[in-house]
């Protein structure tokens, strides 16, 4: 065996190994959704007896509220989100991409500075300002910045979208100066079109995050019935002094796949956006 060969085969071990100890988490988690509390000790994968029916009590665990309620609110706030954010932010990088304005480069500046912002530092005013406004246990502080190309993420897609949208051929703007088109009609009807692979990047993005967030989602939602599927995932603590693990691991586990599923689902686009927009920018 030459030493090339032994140093793929040592990469290839160090890699198994390694790939086993990320894995191994993952699998216990699936598996533990599955067993008793006594089993919850077990370092085993797999449980002695499967009990399904962790995912059937689970389901309907809470009182007063089946994870359907809270389903339907994490969708509701998702997908408003998402909607909100992918319309605002690919209408302000149209702007920053096509546009000549006023203080155009001190504006693009500074909106790469929010990019290196924590959110931590605009937390407490920004709830001090949604309080004033009466929209804490809303959704209101989710669709508000969102709508105006702001909230989680909202830099970062704006940045993405104007460097697809500058690798686009101006030649299609003109064309479209000449048949009377106004600037809203060159967005909606061919710049918005074309960025069809990063708009879908933004998209998985945005559900992500959205979906996955709990802090947020814990600091403006105070009622049960706004409460998100996360927030829900903390009931279980609270509501019992002997605590349902099968339960509460098989819930999480269900809170996981719809954004498997987007994932999946749109993964060419995803990666097809990533690569676009390097490449363009």
């Amino acid at each position: 065996m030459t030493i090339t060969q032994r140093r793929t085969l040592g990469s290839h071990i160090f890699l198994a190994i390694f790939s086993i100890l990320m894995v191994y988490p993952i699998l216990w988690w699936v598996g533990a959704a599955f067993k008793s509390n006594d089993e919850m000790s077990s370092p085993s994968l797999f449980p002695k007896v499967w009990l399904w029916s962790n995912f059937t009590e689970g389901w309907v665990a809470l009182p007063k509220y089946t994870f359907t309620h809270f389903y339907m609110n994490s969708f509701e706030l998702t997908l408003g989100v998402l909607i909100t954010s992918v319309f605002s932010c690919s209408l302000v990088a149209f702007g920053f991409a096509r546009l000549d304005f006023p203080l155009k480069n001190v504006w693009f500046s500074i909106l790469m500075v929010t990019l290196m912002l924590p959110s931590q530092v605009t937390m407490v005013p920004q709830y001090i300002m949604f309080n004033t406004f009466g929209w804490v246990n809303t959704y209101l502080p989710f669709y508000v910045p969102h709508a105006l190309a702001g909230g989680v993420g909202g830099p970062f897609f704006i940045f993405l979208l104007i460097q697809f949208i500058r690798g686009l051929p101006k030649d299609l703007d003109e064309s479209a100066k000449i048949d009377g088109c106004s600037w809203f009609g060159i967005y909606w009807r061919i710049v918005l079109p074309l960025t069809k692979p990063a708009l879908v990047t933004v998209a998985i993005y945005c559900f992500l995050w959205n979906w996955d967030d709990f802090f947020g989602h814990l600091l403006y939602i105070n009622s049960v019935d706004k409460y998100t599927v996360g927030l829900a995932l903390k009931l279980f603590v609270d509501s019992q002094s002997a605590l349902p693990w099968g339960q509460l691991l098989a819930m999480s586990l269900l809170s996981v796949v719809p954004s498997l599923i987007i994932f999946f689902m749109a993964q060419r686009h995803f990666v097809d956006g990533i690569a676009s927009g390097a490449v363009k920018g």
